[in-house]
């Protein structure tokens, strides 16, 4: 189990309220268009999207490549904007805040895991996992004690003291899971976590994962090509021709 402390519930100087009811809409999104000029064409990536995803669960999003999920990723995220419509985060309209108050939203409340794992090669592994915590101005010597025992229950409590070269990549992505809720955020947005890595740790590392959504009632949402993922996850919805359809 997850300790409560690891999660680092003591942060309760949030910018808005963490919702923690599986039956509370956390992201909608609203009529959302998003194109893009390629080569002095228009390419439409999406027209006219509309989903709305509940905190608590776990969704995946699957489809050919170029057909948009990482986009829809960052517009969750609120690094990228659509041309129009709306993306409503915890009641907060990312249309109408600024770019500041976007990253620092981002910074508080969203987790990213990434294909590649973006460990930062001169930090140790739990310097690398205590950076967000730094980055939000928020770093206490409890955080230490928290990584510690995060460490110890990715049973890499002897890591804490290498660099990112000396791990496997399975260990890597392990500290990349663990950096992205380290901050105690509402939403970890994964963007293909397991394709540097073989099947059978990509199957522990979706294992870790759906644990964690399990135990500490996280909200994510996951790009993957995997098809482990289909009787884990809670939905796998299907990119195409810029919707969003439920899995065949």
């Amino acid at each position: 189990m997850v300790k409560s402390t690891t999660m680092n519930e003591a942060n309760t100087n949030s910018t808005t309220q963490q919702v923690t009811s599986s039956t509370q809409p956390l992201i909608q999104l609203s009529h959302i268009s998003k194109s893009y000029q390629d080569a002095g064409r228009k390419q439409v990536i999406f027209n006219d999207l509309n989903e709305t995803i509940h905190s608590g669960e776990f969704v995946v999003l699957m489809g050919r490549s170029g057909s948009g999920k990482s986009t829809l990723l960052n517009l969750i995220s609120g690094i990228d904007l659509p041309n129009s419509g709306r993306v409503v985060i915890n009641s907060n309209d990312f249309s109408q805040l600024p770019e500041e108050e976007r990253t620092i939203f981002r910074r508080h409340h969203i987790g990213f895991v990434f294909q590649a794992f973006n460990l930062i090669p001169t930090l140790t592994v739990e310097e690398n996992l205590l950076l967000p915590l730094e980055l939000i101005g928020k770093l206490t010597p409890a955080d230490h004690k928290n990584a510690e025992e995060l460490l110890d229950w990715l049973g890499l409590a002897d890591r804490t003291e290498s660099y990112p070269d000396q791990l496997s990549g399975g260990e890597q992505q392990r500290i990349a899971v663990a950096r992205a809720i380290i901050h105690n955020p509402m939403i970890i947005l994964a963007d293909e976590p397991t394709g540097n890595l073989d099947l059978e740790t990509g199957k522990e590392v979706i294992g870790l994962l759906d644990q964690l959504v399990r135990e500490t009632h996280k909200t994510l949402v996951m790009v993957t090509h995997s098809r482990e993922v289909i009787g884990i996850a809670d939905r796998v919805l299907e990119m195409d021709d810029g919707k969003l359809t439920p899995a065949q």
